[in-house]
């Protein structure tokens, strides 16, 4: 309640951002300012509002419908780590060298290149000649750089609120922006999502954008340990401890809790990064739980932070996450991101 009238006090400064965001969009959509083009084909990946959209499951999606057929690579920044410059990710790296999700793309796909670099222009340089397409994860913002096909994704809640800037909303672009999109999804979508709110998300997007819009949800997979073994017994009525740094961990923690477990959450901010200290409280938690139908649950993206020396002797799962049509269109999306792959392709 208290961090809710302060964002609406903080009013003003969103109003004075909105401005600046605009003048910058403005200057870059008139060729004021210049984007770099790329001969390869570039496919980015992201969003307007801050927290999470799915853009990592996007990103793995893009990779298994390509990755046999292009030589692909990724470039991500790499948020929350401690470094700086352009990087290649190794299955040894660390997440706090070179970010949490470019190392589980890495470890997901070993077979094929992943870069983190701030400057993404810098970036594609370096992949420019050894690869055929480059995926750039959470690049929307980055005008450096113009893309050669874009993908826009909005959680789906995200378009039932008011569109406000930061730092009184979650915006950190106009929605105008969405004009940029060649492809648009809404993820997270409810399994009974109503036409009503389809229609009112059309509505809204419609204004600024011709994009064609799909609409997706979550599937959950099979728990894994930390040797991506598979948990054999069920998921159910369990004492979980669930401990992540995602930016919204409602929609796991409903679906646990809609399995009949009893779901106790430790929830850190975005990217965190673990000490010693983080691990002992987890570890403790769960050693208090008087029942012995108990398991410790993480998200895919905050084990790649957690050390083979952390939580031993303990039944240590992450859940995988994949996106699901809700419109049975996963053709339709796949023959845009084909049919621009080789329209780029057939150009140079």
């Amino acid at each position: 309640m208290i961090i809710t009238l302060i964002r609406w006090l903080l009013l003003p400064i969103s109003l004075i951002y909105w401005l600046i965001v605009w003048a910058r969009n403005t200057l870059y959509d008139k060729a004021i300012l210049k984007g770099t083009k790329f001969s390869i084909p570039t496919i980015v990946i992201g969003n307007l509002a801050i927290g999470g959209t799915g853009k990592s499951p996007m990103t793995e999606y893009i990779i298994r419908l390509l990755k046999d057929d292009y030589r692909i690579a990724t470039l991500s920044r790499g948020y929350g780590r401690k470094t700086k410059g352009y990087k290649l990710v190794h299955s040894d790296s660390l997440a706090i060298e070179v970010g949490d999700e470019p190392l589980q793309f890495k470890n997901k796909f070993p077979e094929i290149t992943v870069a983190v670099s701030e400057n993404r222009c810098y970036g594609i340089q370096q992949l420019n000649k050894d690869h055929d397409l480059i995926i750039l994860d959470d690049a929307y913002q980055h005008r450096k750089l113009t893309p050669g096909f874009t993908i826009l994704l909005f959680d789906f809640n995200s378009l039932l609120s008011p569109i406000i800037p930061l730092p009184t909303g979650n915006f950190r672009d106009n929605f105008s922006a969405t004009k940029r999109a060649d492809l648009i999804l809404i993820t997270k979508c409810p399994d009974d999502i109503l036409n009503r709110d389809r229609n009112r998300i059309e509505h809204q997007i419609r204004k600024h954008a011709l994009a064609p819009i799909f609409y997706t949800g979550i599937d959950y997979g099979q728990p894994k340990d930390r040797n991506n073994q598979l948990l054999t017994a069920p998921l159910k009525n369990l004492d979980i401890v669930l401990f992540c740094g995602i930016a919204n961990p409602l929609p796991l923690q409903s679906y646990l809790t809609a399995l009949r477990n009893i779901v106790h959450i430790l929830q850190y901010t975005d990217h965190h990064n673990y000490t010693d200290k983080d691990f002992d409280k987890i570890a403790d938690y769960y050693q208090s739980l008087p029942t012995t139908n108990k398991i410790i649950i993480t998200t895919e993206k905050d084990m790649q932070r957690v050390p083979n020396s952390a939580l031993q002797n303990t039944p240590l799962y992450y859940i995988p996450i994949t996106l699901k049509s809700m419109d049975k269109q996963q053709d339709t999306f796949d023959h845009f991101i084909f049919n621009y792959i080789q329209s780029a392709t057939s150009v140079n």
